[in-house]
């Protein structure tokens, strides 16, 4: 057993003198600094940055590169969050000059290209969704919970109705029930039955005509289809509501089932995890969402339009829109890649992502599931939860204990303790983009981990500079400068 030694900060590399670039003299005439700058604002001392050679910058930062779990290198069986592998293609496409070298305040007649991939983005998004319009101004799957409620709200108050409640499953995404607050709405929590659905008793005695918006998952965050959604639309309408749609987990339906035709009347899009945008480090993501006809008057403005001589062109003129939820068009760089990869696919690669996901989840299930038990029968979609609640009674070992040690074999720990209802929950998303022989060695991983011993679990990961930081203090009390 070894540590590895924590590499040494630029800093404490640093030998004065040393240096990356020979600059030329100035050639302009020389001023004194506080001539430039307001003296307030200048320094006593320049501050002391570290000095090296260009090859000790160069070995640092690919060094510390390697440190990083990334899809390029590792697996990421990270549930709910679908990080998979996206095609390098549509990383080029994106960045050719056409697209990204553009200037948002940029004449319109100047943008037509750029425009009419947006809009055609719009067309298609709404075609996949079941639904009639589409905004893809949110920058991130969260805005687009946020901007759908707000496009509800403004709809009900426009009927004059004051209605005050959005419902939310308790298994749902803990964004949801933040973007119901943020809205304006008390959140109301329908609890799940013994199948890990909703439960339709309780979604019924909550149901009023207080009830604006039910924010459903599905397939749901335990991975599992809610084959109920049509009798809860149903039910809803009556009552005047609307029904929301969480499309993170779209990946599990496209071109099987669409949204629309199961009564959803407005939902979100992840493409940073459905249609091959970047995903973690904090972003960029994008949020676009699409709503039914009657909705469509209240979406951000402004949206993409096409006169009938086929000019395309920024629509302003939307009198009962919510306004603007993000900048000019919103994060172009994820959307030109979402547009890449839908048309590369076409419908019927659409569906067999679809196929491929929900495969590549039962298969792994079955590899594991007699050693991690899944508390609800049944075939899963994109994604099962775990449970190492046995582990944690019998051995003292925890999710957190197996989710550590899996870093020592080069794989990403899935998502831990969620969804809420699976004490011990180990969220596993395999995705449609690996192959079987990386599924059979993880199962492998997963089954070696169950046999080893709790110490050497408790104290794992191994092989990281890092091991067991304070989590809780490292979030409430971050340490951000070097000293």
């Amino acid at each position: 057993m070894y540590k590895l030694v924590q590499p040494p900060l630029l800093f404490e590399s640093s030998r004065p003198g040393r240096a990356t670039a020979v600059l030329p003299a100035c050639d302009v005439p020389e001023r004194p600094l506080d001539e430039l700058i307001p003296r307030e604002f200048l320094r006593q001392e320049p501050p002391p940055l570290p000095e090296l050679g260009e090859l000790d910058v160069v070995r640092h930062y690919t060094n510390l590169s390697t440190l990083n779990m990334s899809i390029d290198s590792n697996f990421y069986p990270l549930g709910s969050c679908t990080m998979k592998y996206n095609p390098k293609r549509n990383e080029r496409m994106a960045a050719l000059p056409g697209l990204w070298a553009q200037h948002p305040y940029q004449d319109e007649r100047t943008l037509q290209g750029l425009l009419a991939i947006l809009y055609d983005l719009q067309e298609i998004l709404a075609e996949i969704a079941g639904l009639d319009a589409v905004s893809l101004q949110p920058a991130a799957g969260a805005q687009g919970e946020l901007t759908a409620l707000l496009v509800a709200a403004r709809y009900f108050r426009e009927r004059g109705e004051s209605r005050g409640q959005v419902l939310i499953p308790d298994s749902a995404h803990g964004t949801n029930p933040a973007s119901a607050h943020l809205s304006g709405f008390e959140a109301v929590t329908i609890k799940s039955d013994g199948r890990g659905l909703v439960d339709l008793a309780d979604f019924k005695a909550k149901l009023s005509d207080q009830s604006a918006v039910f924010m459903m998952t599905n397939p749901n965050t335990v991975g599992l289809f809610d084959p109920q959604i049509r009798e809860i639309a149903d039910l809803l309408h009556a009552k005047g509501g609307l029904l929301y749609l969480d499309g993170a987990n779209m990946n599990a339906i496209l071109g099987i089932v669409r949204p629309g035709d199961m009564g959803v009347d407005l939902m979100h899009y992840n493409p940073h995890k459905t249609f091959s945008g970047p995903h973690g480090g904090g972003g960029p993501g994008a949020g676009p969402i699409a709503v039914r006809e009657h909705l469509a008057p209240y979406l951000p403005a402004p949206v993409v339009a096409r006169k009938a001589e086929g000019e395309y062109y920024l629509d302003h003129d939307r009198p009962h829109s919510i306004g603007r939820v993000r900048s000019f068009f919103g994060n172009t760089g994820v959307l030109f890649r979402a547009y890449c990869y839908i048309r590369s696919q076409g419908p019927a690669g659409l569906k067999r992502i679809a196929q491929h996901a929900v495969l590549n989840a039962n298969y792994l299930k079955a590899l594991v599931e007699d050693v991690y038990p899944v508390p609800y029968d049944g075939p899963c979609m994109h994604e099962f939860v775990a449970s190492a609640r046995a582990f944690a009674k019998e051995r003292g070992v925890r999710a957190t204990d197996i989710a550590k040690r899996l870093l020592d074999y080069n794989v990403h720990a899935p998502t831990i303790y969620f969804p809420l209802i699976i004490p011990e929950a180990l969220m596993v998303e395999p995705t449609e983009t690996e192959s079987r022989e990386t599924l059979e060695s993880f199962a492998e991983i997963l089954r070696a981990i169950a046999a080893e011993n709790p110490e050497l679990l408790h104290h794992a990961p191994h092989s990281t500079p890092i091991s067991r930081p304070d989590e809780v203090r490292a979030a409430k009390q971050p340490v951000l400068s070097w000293k």
